[in-house]
């Protein structure tokens, strides 16, 4: 309730609210309060100064008013919208709550009429507004010309009102039981169901918990006097008609109106709703901000028991420390004595770094989840109003600031910002003669990295890891190891071993499971390793043909898929990934097919020869064919003569299945020879040559021919 209380003041003279108003900002300001704060602008009015008051918020632009504005914290001047405005030459004051107040200038009667009190204005009588008056907010510091209507213009906040009698009431006197027949006792609870108050002996003989009265929900007296309401609900009136209620509300001026505004005023073309309509949406959108702020308040409860427990564990741990630092120093004798003192006081000045960064912590904290509490305590208090156009008035204001709240508990502000940790250890080895150089030295090995998930992905057959010391780790790190398993389940072996926290790993094998982790090291040992990341590799392989690693008298098009060549002899072209599992399938398209060349298709090692034909030497297994005929060729070993050529537009395709080491051809759909090559193990890339004669096209990421059953599966079971 305390934190409620700050809710309820002005913040202009720091007491509870007295008939408060709304101005166009959305704060509030006791009605006499704002009166003290007029300033008189000059009579002369510029063309450009607008009129503003409560019933034109709509019409509070303030993105001009932050221009215009001549407000300055310097000179304590105001400004107004539209309008020049001369600093004061009162003194200014300031609120209970700090705020800066200038009393208005009240015109001095003359010396001789200084003693005669009696003959000026009571207190109680208010005059009248002078015209070309500004008020100045005094929490935001926007300011306005007044209009003909001065401050009544300004519509009262009525919801606020009955919050502040609620709570003055809650705190008036102690509750008495309402059983108790002779002299009742102070009541201890109330039931919210019963709507009565009960002291101790009353509650366990008249409402005990069990049967239909365990449901009921038991409050503290003073939260069930101050949910009780105090008055009926009050019929709105419009401030511009004062004999029509508010009956619509008016969408793009967020203002309840009258059925006159609409048929007269300017709200006669705006979008309007129903106010109890937008009242109840309005409440349900307080009520679902305020569950995001509570979780918020919640965690900020937790995070200062945490804030809190660490300094029991600074403590304790610094207490620790230094008794074994003692110990150690004392084991030196008279040779130590003067470097423990500074010894200790490198510890001590450590403790209390610690110990001052957590308590200011804890101290920004509780400040923050104190206001925090307050605006939801006030909040839910707003939506106990049954007064729509009351409650309409302020809810967008109350929604802003809640959703404005809760970002303020964001990221980081629930992080405590010191270790409990001392990472320091003395080292007792030295010799005597070294003792003048005694200090800590870091013995500690480096904590476990945290692989960062939002930034470890797989595409296609390469795999990229990223990682991060823990955030409260002040241990240094000299490099790192990355270990990856072979994607079936076998032991883990070191891919990457170096100062870098990203990584990429290429030519891993398709379609299969990688277990990956890391580790950090420094000069006292290797660390821990980091939680196990299990990553999956693209199911399908998709490739294109790679410029890196092809003859330089090839031609790429069409994103490396397409390829050509600008010399008469055959050149070898290589693809960007290579294969050593699974069962794999690509096709290749003849695009231009000139005087009769002998293109080859088939497979290779990374270090084929590339100036001749693919399947020349022993590093590669191809399948030549001319426009009649094809041969199989490895290590210039021709076999298989087959009938059946090609020409522009026919379609090569190459099946290469690990499950039983074989690999198959076909020419437009249809199986061309036997099986061309057996026994292949390693890895291999697929690969052609072709010379200037012939333009293809390459095709990826297809399904295996339906003719075609692969063989037992590999340990991964991998089919691609």
């Amino acid at each position: 309730m305390e934190e409620l209380e700050e809710e309820l003041k002005c913040p202009v003279c720091g007491s509870f609210y007295r008939e408060p108003i709304i101005l166009p900002c959305s704060h509030n300001i006791c009605q006499a309060c704002a009166r003290n704060i007029l300033v008189q602008t000059p009579d002369a009015e510029s063309p450009q100064s607008s009129r503003a008051s409560g019933s034109g918020v709509s019409d509070y632009d303030y993105l001009d008013l932050d221009k215009m504005s001549l407000y300055s914290e310097a000179d304590s001047g105001y400004g107004s919208y539209g309008g020049f405005v001369s600093a004061p030459t009162t003194p200014c004051q300031k609120s209970p709550n700090g705020v800066r107040v200038f009393p208005p200038t009240v015109p001095q009667p003359p010396p001789q009429q200084q003693h005669h009190n009696h003959l000026l204005p009571h207190p109680g009588s208010l005059p009248p507004i002078p015209r070309n008056s500004c008020i100045t907010c005094p929490q935001c510091h926007r300011s306005l010309i007044l209009d003909e209507r001065g401050l009544r213009g300004f519509p009262k906040n009525r919801v606020l009102e009955g919050v502040v009698d609620r709570y003055q009431q809650s705190k008036a006197a102690a509750l008495k039981c309402q059983l108790c027949e002779k002299s009742p006792k102070e009541a201890t609870v109330m039931c919210e169901q019963c709507d009565v108050f009960y002291c101790d002996p009353c509650r366990l003989r008249c409402h005990p918990s069990r049967g239909p009265l365990a449901k009921h929900r038991l409050v503290p007296p003073a939260q069930g006097r101050i949910s009780r309401r105090t008055s009926p609900r009050k019929i709105s009136t419009c401030t511009e008609h004062e004999l029509e209620n508010l009956s619509m509300y008016c969408v793009q001026c967020k203002m309840p109106v009258c059925y006159q505004c609409l048929e007269e005023g300017k709200h006669g073309t705006h979008e309007v709703k129903a106010l109890g309509a937008m009242w109840k949406l309005h409440k349900g959108q307080l009520s679902q901000a305020l569950n995001g702020l509570s979780d918020r308040a919640t965690d900020a409860k937790e995070f200062l028991v945490q804030l809190r427990n660490m300094v029991q564990h600074i403590q304790e741990n610094g207490v620790e420390f230094e008794a074994c630092l003692v110990a150690q120093c004392d084991a030196l004798i008279d040779a130590l004595n003067r470097r423990k003192a500074q010894l200790l006081s490198q510890v001590n000045k450590e403790h209390e770094h610690k110990l001052k960064v957590v308590r200011d912590q804890i101290s920004h904290c509780t400040v923050k989840l104190r206001q925090t509490t307050g605006l939801m305590e006030y909040c839910l208090e707003v939506i106990k109003e049954n007064d729509p156009s009351g409650f309409l008035q302020i809810s967008d204001a109350l929604i802003r600031r809640v959703h404005m709240t809760e970002g303020q508990w964001g990221k980081g502000t629930l992080t405590p910002r010191m270790s409990s940790d001392f990472d320091l250890t003395l080292d007792s080895g030295p010799l005597l003669q070294t003792i003048h150089q005694l200090d800590f030295v870091q013995m500690k090995v480096p904590a476990a990295p945290m692989l960062q998930l939002e930034e470890c992905c797989t595409q296609n057959n390469s795999a990229t890891l990223s990682w991060k010391q823990p955030p409260l780790s002040n241990i240094a790190v000299e490099g790192y190891i990355l270990e990856l398993d072979d994607g079936s389940g076998g032991p883990f072996r070191e891919v990457y071993v170096g100062t870098e926290t990203i990584c990429t790993v290429d030519g891993l094998h398709f379609h299969s499971t990688y277990k990956s982790r890391v580790k950090a090291f420094n000069g006292s040992g290797v660390g821990q390793y980091s939680k196990t990341l299990i990553m999956q590799t693209s199911e399908i392989a998709w490739f294109t043909f790679d410029p890196a690693s092809s003859h330089p008298d090839i031609i790429f098009s069409n994103d490396n898929l397409t390829v050509s060549c600008n010399s008469y002899d055959d050149r070898v072209v290589m693809c960007s990934s290579s294969f050593s599992r699974g069962v794999h399938y690509w096709e290749i398209t003849i695009d231009r097919y000139d005087n009769h060349p002998d293109p080859a298709f088939g497979i290779a090692r990374g270090d084929v020869l590339k100036d001749v034909m693919l399947g020349k030497d022993d590093k590669a297994w191809a399948m030549y064919v001319d426009n009649n005929r094809s041969w199989f060729m490895h290590n210039n070993s021709h076999t298989n003569r087959t009938d059946g050529g090609v020409t522009k537009g026919s379609t090569i395709g190459a099946l290469l299945d690990f499950s039983r080491g074989i690999l198959i051809f076909l020419i437009n759909d249809e199986q061309q020879g036997p099986v061309a090559f057996e026994a292949l193990e390693g890895a291999y890339y697929p690969a052609i040559s072709i010379n200037r004669n012939v333009q293809v096209t390459l095709h990826t990421g297809l399904p295996i021919p339906d003719f075609y059953t692969p063989g037992e599966a590999d340990p991964t079971g991998s089919v691609c």
